[in-house]
């Protein structure tokens, strides 16, 4: 069952991070990211790390997403509705959007017909995903980009009033 569940999750995950990345409307994307969040939390209850998930669902699709949709709402504010722009496509995007596609199922193909048995990996220590452990690596090894996203987070949403104020 933790199978299935885990494999609804990741489908779940990788078709709201392509809604995300082809959503005309933003406000569509914000909310497929916020479903893509809560199958991330899913998928890390699935690991039984349940402090991770649940900090998933609170900071990430709770707080950082209501900033994002606040963010869009106020840039959206009083800009029409954009024009249809169908057929004018970049040159050469055609092509090069199917070479990509074309390599990456080419990939896809190769590590399905190399794929070796996988070697069940060792079980998880009890304290993966705890408090403590989450604490001590984002406290010491990861300090400075977790202070870099958050000076990141508040030069956009200054950036952000700034353009709004400018109408």
């Amino acid at each position: 069952m933790a199978n299935l569940i885990a494999i609804l999750a990741g489908v779940l995950c990788l078709f709201m991070g392509v809604v995300v990345i082809s959503a005309k409307n933003p406000m569509h994307a914000v909310i497929a990211l916020v479903a893509n969040f809560v199958g991330l939390g899913v998928l890390f209850l699935l690991l039984h790390a349940e402090f991770l998930a649940v900090i998933e669902v609170i900071v990430y699709a709770g707080a950082v997403m209501v900033l994002f949709l606040f963010v869009v709402a106020l840039l959206m504010a009083g800009t029409r509705a954009p024009q249809e722009s169908r057929g004018k496509n970049l040159p050469g995007q055609v092509p090069l959007a199917l070479a990509v596609t074309g390599v990456f199922a080419a990939l896809v193909v190769f590590a399905l017909a190399v794929r070796t048995v996988l070697v069940a990996p060792p079980p998880s220590t009890t304290d993966f995903g705890s408090i403590t452990n989450f604490g001590r690596a984002l406290f010491t090894t990861y300090l400075l980009p977790f202070e870099l996203t958050a000076l990141v987070l508040l030069a956009a949403v200054i950036g952000v009033v700034f353009l709004a104020r400018e109408r």
